[in-house]
């Protein structure tokens, strides 16, 4: 078997076997095909697409590539949620408080986050002492003892994608649906969860723009884990405006924080009570969807989700304190307010505009290495819908200096002030 051969299939719209996909990855992985090829194959595949046969397949030789994990140790269900990426998401640190405090076993592993915020891992590091590392047994230990774990991927974790990514990111190959799924659910699967939920956003701060292409990338991840006998289901939400009000690390866990204590933005906690009812529903802790979201609504009035994120922190060695008094969180000194040009109502907020101020003020990374602020971010005043009157505040950015015109410029400049009111809609679509 030779590369160029199946560099030259897919260029000619012929189906690639599994045994040839199987070789390719392998020896990319191991180093015997070189990049170039690697390149040409992806840009192939950009061009001419895969069957969603060929996507499984890729899936599994990327799957395959480096460790699987095995949580045959941890005792019931196990489910796992994960998001396509959006501003202001931080949706994992109330979803597996919820679902774990129902007794379902959350077990997740995660990536740092490149762009415009961190991701979860640097959201929960903005908690003094927190540590993202675990050894496999630590892992199911906690998951075991207390329900869950939020802890960081290993670099033997679907190895393949790794090095797949980073080749597509510098070749122009990143925007194709088959190569989107393969990358996510091979870590997805890697990771050995039973029940997994997707939140795939759509929207101008998401990665899928619109509708039809986000629903053909949820119906094949869909379908590629069903084919690994795992419970699925799709959420398609929402990105026309950041997720919640908060944009940036520690300013995003306080807001979590406050959603567990029931005072939690709109849009936000209803998202996190979506994908939670979809988990529990899943998880066989309820008979209905109506009867899940129930249980997740007690769980919030009841305080203990709260006590279980406190659990969680505790036991990866964060203090306990900060999630019961957020107030401790060390937040950057300046807030500085973008206020109306006109009166009106917002017709849309730029999501990836205000998540790269957030960015600039230093919540992100522009590249891998990058030293995050936590103490920084964008705090919305207002949202799609709401009325705003001239000179009233439509965010705070909060910064370390108060020299940052053209942030505040970039930022008043991503609202869209109208006369008609508009009515976004959160939940787009479910697919299972």
């Amino acid at each position: 078997m030779r590369a160029v051969d199946i560099i030259m299939k897919k260029r000619n719209k012929e189906c690639l076997t599994e045994e040839e996909i199987a070789f390719f990855i392998d020896g990319y992985t191991k180093g015997s095909i070189p990049d170039y090829q690697m390149s040409a194959l992806t840009m192939a595949i950009y061009f001419n697409g895969m069957t969603d046969e060929e996507a499984t397949y890729l899936t599994k030789a990327m799957l395959h590539s480096g460790d699987v994990l095995d949580l045959t140790g941890i005792e019931g269900v196990k489910v796992d949620k994960h998001s396509t990426g959006g501003v202001g998401d931080k949706t994992s640190l109330v979803v597996a408080s919820l679902v774990a405090s129902l007794g379902i076993r959350f077990a997740k592993m995660s990536g740092r986050g490149l762009g415009h915020t961190g991701g979860t891992l640097d959201k929960l590091e903005s908690i003094p002492g927190y540590s993202i590392s675990l050894s496999e047994e630590e892992f199911i230990r906690q998951v075991n003892s207390i329900g869950l774990a939020l802890v960081g991927q290993t670099a033997d974790l679907a190895p393949a994608d790794k090095k797949l990514y980073a080749l597509r990111d510098v070749t122009a190959t990143v925007e194709s649906i088959p190569l989107i799924a393969s990358s996510i659910m091979s870590k997805k699967l890697a990771s050995g969860a039973d029940v997994i939920c997707l939140d795939v956003k759509v929207g101008s701060g998401a990665f899928m723009k619109d509708l039809e292409s986000a629903g053909k990338l949820a119906k094949l991840m869909v379908e590629i884990g069903k084919s690994f006998h795992k419970n699925m289901t799709a959420v398609l939400t929402n990105m026309d405006e950041p997720l919640g009000y908060a944009v940036g690390n520690a300013l995003e866990v306080m807001e979590a924080i406050d959603t567990l204590n029931g005072k939690g933005p709109k849009d936000f906690t209803e998202l996190c009570l979506e994908i939670s009812s979809h988990l529990v529903l899943d998880a066989k802790k309820a008979d209905t969807i109506e009867q899940a979201r129930k249980l997740c609504i007690r769980q919030i009035e009841n305080k203990e989700a709260l006590h279980t994120l406190a659990k969680l922190v505790k036991a990866q060695g964060g203090d306990e304190r900060y999630i019961y008094n957020p107030s401790l969180f060390k937040i950057a000194p300046y807030s500085i307010e973008v206020c109306s040009l006109k009166n009106g109502y917002i017709g849309h907020i730029d999501a990836l505009e205000v998540g790269n101020v957030a960015m600039r003020l230093g919540a992100g990374r522009a590249k891998i290495g990058d030293q995050i602020d936590h103490s920084v971010g964008v705090v919305l005043r207002k949202k799609v819908g709401d009325y705003v009157k001239k000179g009233e505040p439509l965010a705070v950015m909060v910064a370390n200096t108060n020299e940052i015109e053209e942030e505040k410029n970039r930022l008043i400049h991503s609202f869209t002030i109208q006369d008609e009111q508009v009515y976004p809609k959160l939940i787009l679509k479910v697919m299972k």
